[in-house]
């Protein structure tokens, strides 16, 4: 009985041992094998953040090449326009050495007649109704002295002298009342003095017995009869703007 036991004892103990030794070789490939799963895993892991990164890197080379792109369309049309303003420029340079290159001629052809503008100008204040004559005199000898003056242009010269024309032609339209003195007889007159524009040029002495018209064909004073004392007068107070305009009979002698 006991050679029996001790037989199964030994078997039992034959089993285990192979029973433990089969489980460590089947444990070692699973190992491997686990391991391997594990190092494919990592290896996956890291391939899929280098394919992250590549994404990454490819979307941001798209998008600056798309920026580029957007750049390079504005920087043409810039271009363009920057072309055609140009060719604007150049052919208003071509136009301002056209101009600049006729400048001589214009300027000998405006000189000559700006010195007979203002001739004439002198002409006409001699041979107009005598008031303000010493400004509107002095007004020509100033265009003179600009004329002979280097430190001022043409353009200058040129609108001096239709200036003075512009004062001359206002006064065709003014009405004006001032005092003066006038000789009559050797003896001296205080008066009153009244302007239409050149329509007339009137006095009348301050005791209002006395009334004189210009006469400009001979260039003189020429006393009035009594009955244009108080049309005179009127002239004179529409004059000084203490009455309103409204016709009057008087003896007209105008410049020619």
């Amino acid at each position: 009985m006991s050679v029996k036991i001790r037989k199964s004892l030994v078997a039992t103990a034959l089993v285990g041992a192979f029973a433990f030794a089969s489980s460590n070789v089947i444990a070692d490939p699973l190992n491997d094998v686990q391991q391997a799963g594990q190092q494919i895993q990592k290896a996956a892991v890291k391939s899929q953040t280098k394919i992250d990164n590549v994404y990454g890197q490819t979307q941001e080379l798209i998008a600056e090449y798309r920026s580029i792109v957007d750049e390079t369309e504005l920087m043409k049309v810039y271009n363009d326009h920057v072309a055609r303003l140009v060719d604007d420029q150049n052919a208003s340079i071509e136009s301002f050495d056209r101009q600049i290159a006729t400048i001589d001629n214009t300027k000998q052809n405006v000189v000559p007649l700006m010195y007979r503008m203002i001739d004439t100008l002198e002409q006409f204040i001699k041979a107009d109704v005598p008031f303000n004559l010493e400004t509107r005199l002095g007004r020509v000898e100033r265009l003179r002295e600009i004329m002979s003056s280097s430190s001022v242009t043409t353009s200058e010269k040129f609108r001096q002298v239709l200036e003075a024309y512009t004062v001359e032609t206002s006064y065709s339209s003014a009405v004006n009342a001032s005092q003066g003195t006038l000789d009559v007889d050797g003896r001296s007159i205080n008066v009153d003095i009244g302007r239409l524009g050149r329509i007339t040029y009137v006095a009348q002495s301050f005791d209002l017995k006395h009334a004189w018209v210009w006469d400009n064909n001979t260039k003189q004073w020429k006393e009035l009869g009594e009955e244009y004392l108080k049309p005179v007068k009127e002239v004179i107070r529409m004059a000084r703007k203490q009455a309103t305009l409204e016709l009057v009979k008087l003896p007209i002698f105008g410049a020619e």
